[in-house]
């Protein structure tokens, strides 16, 4: 599937604590056990969780004298955005997709790989704080008031991307919002979310997912850098595991990546 440019995915949202590096992580896996060459880079320098996890990964590899399925992960730090695709041209040259992961703030940077991504994957988690992020409701009814600073800032993107599709020929931008850890939101509270998204979908033109839950799992996970997909490598797996394990399955085949191979898709 390789191209002359790479499918670029970028997970960006300006709030912390969303699940966003566990679910970069997961997702690159996913595209590395379907035999897809994939680049990541972590573009939170201070944190740069995503990268540890790969660090992790590489460790446990080693330790156990075993080949996992991985992503060649890079920080980034400081560099401006001529000198980030230059990075990229240098790095991904070849690889058939990109992983980007962004900090939890606002960043120069992280608005310049959004604007230049294929697919931008925004994670939440099922709650009005962080729906605020995208749109603000009006407190009694619970129906959008207006966009927030962040949809005006990937519409924008969105529009100037629409002109490069037509001169580049680029992909079209797909702006996919996935609903994390939704498992300890009130039913009610979820189901007010949920209207709200679909009303914000159709003015801003997102694709709404389920996401991961709030699972100790993923959490547990993260010092052997191992995820959900190496079967043969975490002993028994419980009934929660399992379940999470058809979740990543689920989000991987909503993203709807160019390419990605039935086999890649069943990993999960």
């Amino acid at each position: 599937m390789t191209t002359a440019r790479p499918h670029r995915i970028t997970f960006a949202n300006e709030k912390g604590g969303t699940g966003k590096s566990t679910t970069a992580v997961h997702v690159a896996v996913a595209l590395a056990f379907g035999g897809r060459r994939v680049v990541a880079f972590d573009l939170d320098h201070r944190q740069r969780t995503m990268d540890r996890y790969f660090e992790n990964r590489a460790a446990t590899a080693a330790k156990r004298g075993v080949a996992l399925p991985t992503a060649a992960s890079h920080v980034v730090d400081g560099l401006s955005p001529e000198d980030f695709e230059a990075l990229i041209a240098r790095e991904a040259a070849g690889a058939d997709f990109i992983v980007i992961d962004t900090p939890g703030r606002d960043d120069a940077l992280a608005r310049h790989a959004a604007a230049e991504t294929d697919t931008l994957v925004t994670p939440m988690n099922d709650s009005f704080v962080d729906f605020d992020l995208i749109g603000q409701v009006e407190g009694e009814s619970f129906k959008v008031r207006k966009l927030s600073f962040y949809a005006e800032l990937i519409w924008e993107a969105r529009l100037k991307r629409s002109k490069a599709t037509l001169e580049q020929q680029r992909r079209q931008m797909d702006w996919v919002v996935v609903r994390n850890r939704t498992g300890y939101t009130e039913a009610r509270n979820m189901a007010r979310i949920e209207k709200a998204l679909t009303e914000m979908s159709r003015r801003v033109g997102f694709r709404v997912a389920k996401g991961l839950s709030e699972r100790v799992i993923y959490r547990e996970l993260f010092p052997s850098g191992l995820t959900l997909l190496d079967k043969g490598h975490l002993g028994d797996l419980g009934t929660s595991h399992l379940v999470a394990r058809q979740e990543l399955r689920g989000l991987i085949a909503s993203l709807n990546l160019p390419g990605l191979a039935p086999t890649s898709r069943e990993a999960a």
